[in-house]
């Protein structure tokens, strides 16, 4: 328990001397949407690919990611309904509504928690393949109907190839399950520039949270408060009962699914509101409140499991 604890603590001081960089400004005004994109297009896509093309592929498509698949579909399920009962909205900002409820940071702090805390950066994988190639497709669809009245079906499908992270873990996967690894002058560059996507993903998260602090009251209080709850609280402890009783997992697996499962939620949530023009302000304050409640229930979860 103590390393796990240890890995969190590591990974939020690393997050803290981003906001100290954002909140100073340290690195000019365009520092964290550089950043962002050199993890997103170069860094994570290199780490991805090294430490999959090496992976045992029985060790990356485990329970745990299955105990993850149900509590997403558990928590964005009972999200749905709540918002149909009590928030009647249209459909564009019901969507961005249940991303912020179920869709996970597995990128900027998915990747540094699979890496520091689950010892191996493989159990991020799934769960980013799992919600570009299903769960962001879902949303563009009802969002692409939402604004122009039918799904752009072409765009769907060429969703997953334009996102580098899956194009990555794809390549990895694919090396894996061939068995052939190219040659160490090709491998070596691609480890090197993949080994800075922790901390760079790190200080990009704490530079995120240097911003305007969210609201906590006005509009949007009911959506707002149910989606952090159910993101950083019921969807991991939906994902632990399933993978405690259901699926029967225990140590890392189990520590695996209800950690993953209790990721904030994805700052691409802001990413993808803001392009379609709906419910901009919710999905920014889900991502900020859901980051800072889940320093302590990340902390929480790894001192009751590891």
């Amino acid at each position: 328990m103590r390393g796990v604890l240890g890995a969190f603590l590591t990974i939020w001081a690393v997050t803290a001397a981003g906001w100290v960089v954002g909140r100073w400004g340290l690195l000019g005004p365009a520092a964290e949407t550089v950043l962002a994109r050199l993890v997103f297009f170069v860094a994570a896509p290199a780490l991805l690919l090294t430490t999959l093309a090496t992976a045992d592929l029985a060790r990356v498509f485990t329970p745990a990611l299955a105990a993850f698949v149900a509590s997403t579909v558990v928590v964005a399920t009972v999200y749905l309904g709540l918002s149909r009962a009590l928030w009647p909205r249209p459909a564009g900002e019901t969507a961005i509504g249940t991303l912020c409820a179920s869709y996970v940071n597995a990128g900027n702090l998915g990747i540094p928690v699979a890496a520091y805390a689950l010892g191996d950066v493989a159990y991020a994988a799934p769960v980013l393949l799992f919600q570009v190639l299903v769960a962001a497709p879902l949303a563009m669809a009802v969002l692409e109907a939402d604004r122009d009245g039918r799904p752009g079906l072409v765009g769907l499908v060429l969703l997953p190839l334009r996102n580098p992270i899956t194009v990555g873990s794809a390549i990895g996967i694919t090396l894996a399950a061939t068995g052939w690894l190219p040659p160490p002058e090709v491998m070596r560059p691609l480890e090197l520039t993949g080994s800075a996507a922790v901390p760079l993903a790190l200080l990009v998260l704490g530079m995120s949270l240097a911003g305007p602090p969210p609201r906590l009251t006005g509009p949007d209080v009911g959506p707002r408060y149910t989606a952090v709850a159910l993101k950083v609280i019921c969807q991991p402890v939906v994902a632990y009962v399933i993978a405690r009783y259901a699926l029967g997992l225990s140590g890392t697996a189990l520590l695996a699914a209800a950690v993953t499962s209790g990721l904030p939620t994805a700052q691409n949530i802001y990413v993808y509101a803001s392009r379609y023009g709906r419910a901009e302000t919710l999905a920014r304050d889900c991502i900020v409140l859901s980051t800072l409640v889940a320093i302590g229930s990340l902390l929480a979860i790894a001192a009751w499991l590891g």
